[in-house]
């Protein structure tokens, strides 16, 4: 079965790509937090990193660029992991693993616990 076939980009590995790219800049579009930052989305080795002014202060009292998610695909098993930072440590922590990069931006853009957008 080809890479395209199995919906990745022909020649080369799944992630980080353009299309997925636009979809999680799209998506932090509707979170329900911090709406008035614009984030970032960088392209990783195998993901996403997204970091954002820290507009609360909460973190960065001078408002700085912090850390806020990191999606990685595992291609062996075609899932997402998401991570959040604990800034505290300096260290990325282990959120939740998704089938579908849909499903880990809602957890994403929701962010219920404030566990992302602090």
């Amino acid at each position: 079965m080809t890479a395209r076939v199995l919906g990745m980009p022909a020649g080369g590995k799944a992630q980080p790509n353009d299309l997925d790219k636009r979809r999680v800049e799209r998506a932090l579009k509707t979170r329900r937090r911090y709406r008035y930052v614009a984030p970032a989305v960088l392209a990783v080795p195998g993901g996403y990193r997204i970091e954002s002014a820290c507009c609360s202060r909460n973190i960065d009292p001078e408002g700085g660029i912090v850390d806020i998610a990191l999606l990685l695909f595992d291609e062996a098993e075609g899932e997402w992991d998401l991570f959040r930072k604990d800034h505290g440590k300096g260290l990325w922590e282990w959120e939740s693993r998704h089938r579908r990069l849909s499903a880990l931006l809602d957890v994403l853009t929701f962010d219920e616990h404030r566990k992302f957008w602090q």
